[in-house]
């Protein structure tokens, strides 16, 4: 039997991985409904790429979003409710992040809230305007269980925010902001697999690896395409079984 067309969001997805995620879902083999790419500037020149996607897949729809900012999230929620109906959304993939490298010494009120306000606040206040949607995609769906044909929230985390590992990377990565909002987004997305079983909804949390773009540095170890290939395989064998899971993009679960 064919798998039923999905309807995905994705947030900061005009570079990086994120527009990665966008062209192979587009090839992948489970149908896509409906995808929104979301970003900041769907009109600016870091956006030709996605604009460029678009106008080849007619089932693209870029939405302008900044995942920092309340009232932009409600906007967006708004505008994707408007189009989906009752079908809801099935995925939701949190992967807009901002990094603060600085070292504590260094880090400053500003640089601590600005990674705060994208990396933690961004992912909560999506979930909670998403819910709706995502409630509404359980209802309209025949599949039992939990997965991300039905649905599911992905964010997309980082071994950095890994209070058990730190100890292998810190002196390589100092990124004390980014850390702190990492691992404050593996509580989160933990409490809401918790709060939010009952719905039957899927939360997950998946490691990129060290991947060579804007974010990682041209040191990064993989490249986009693997991150994302290897992400994908993951995220359509999530079940029940990996609710709340922390794992990479490989599906090897990460301490927490």
């Amino acid at each position: 039997m064919a798998a039923q067309p999905v309807t995905v969001l994705i947030t900061g997805a005009n570079r990086g991985l994120g527009l990665e995620m966008v062209k192979q879902m587009l090839e992948g083999k489970c149908p896509v409904k409906k995808l929104f790419a979301c970003c900041r500037d769907p009109n600016g020149p870091k956006a030709e790429a996605l604009q460029a996607l678009a106008k080849k897949h007619p089932n693209v729809h870029i939405i302008r979003l900044d995942a920092a900012d309340l009232g932009s999230i409600k906007q967006c929620s708004q505008q994707v409710g408007a189009q989906v109906g009752t079908g809801g959304l099935n995925l939701l993939i949190n992967n807009a992040a901002y990094m603060d490298k600085s070292t504590l010494q260094e880090t400053t009120a500003e640089g601590m809230q600005t990674t705060l306000n994208t990396n933690l606040m961004g992912p909560m206040y999506m979930t909670q305007e998403f819910l709706p949607h995502l409630r509404a995609a359980v209802k309209a769906s025949k599949i039992p269980g939990m997965s991300t044909r039905k649905a599911a929230v992905v964010n997309i985390a980082s071994k950095l925010g890994s209070i058990q590992i730190r100890k292998d990377n810190v002196s390589i990565f100092t990124c004390i902001p980014y850390r702190i909002s990492k691992a404050g987004l593996n509580m989160l997305t933990v409490c809401a697999a918790e709060e939010l079983k009952k719905d039957e909804i899927l939360f997950s949390l998946l490691h990129p690896g060290w991947v060579r773009t804007d974010m990682g540095g041209k040191e990064g170890e993989i490249d986009a395409q693997e991150s994302v290939m290897g992400m994908l395989s993951v995220m359509e064998s999530l079940t029940e079984k990996q609710n709340a899971a922390f794992l990479d993009y490989k599906g090897k679960t990460l301490p927490w």
